[in-house]
């Protein structure tokens, strides 16, 4: 499974972007995906989860209400979309395949990942 994040770029405080992965090759269309983001000098982080059918979906504290996450299984792709974004939000974001058709908030539960898209938010 190939996966590629697509949507990021610069925004000021308070605005939005929405991000985008596909998966190309053995489809995740019947396993959990999740997005993930990683800032300079931290670990990588949970934002966001969904199952296989997308009947289920999870975030982190931080980004709840804010963000929300959504897939559409006839087109492999999966999305994220973030409002009211904050310069906190900084980092360059992963989308992943999960082990299971579940939900998982831990990198361990992710076989398959993207590339990153940087995604910055200026004060």
């Amino acid at each position: 499974v190939q996966l590629q994040a697509s949507g990021g770029g610069l925004v000021q405080a308070g605005g939005s972007l929405r991000l985008s992965c596909a998966a190309r090759g053995r489809t995740s269309s019947n396993n959990g995906m999740g997005w993930f983001r990683q800032a300079p000098g931290e670990e990588r982080e949970f934002v966001a989860t969904i199952d296989w059918n997308g009947g289920s979906t999870a975030y982190a504290d931080s980004v709840k209400g804010r963000f929300t996450i959504s897939r559409d299984r006839t087109k492999n792709t999966v999305l994220l979309q973030m409002n009211n974004l904050r310069p906190e939000d900084t980092a360059v974001y992963y989308c992943a395949s999960a082990r299971s058709s579940y939900l998982a908030n831990f990198p361990s539960g992710y076989r398959y990942w993207g590339r990153g898209t940087q995604v910055t938010v200026s004060s």
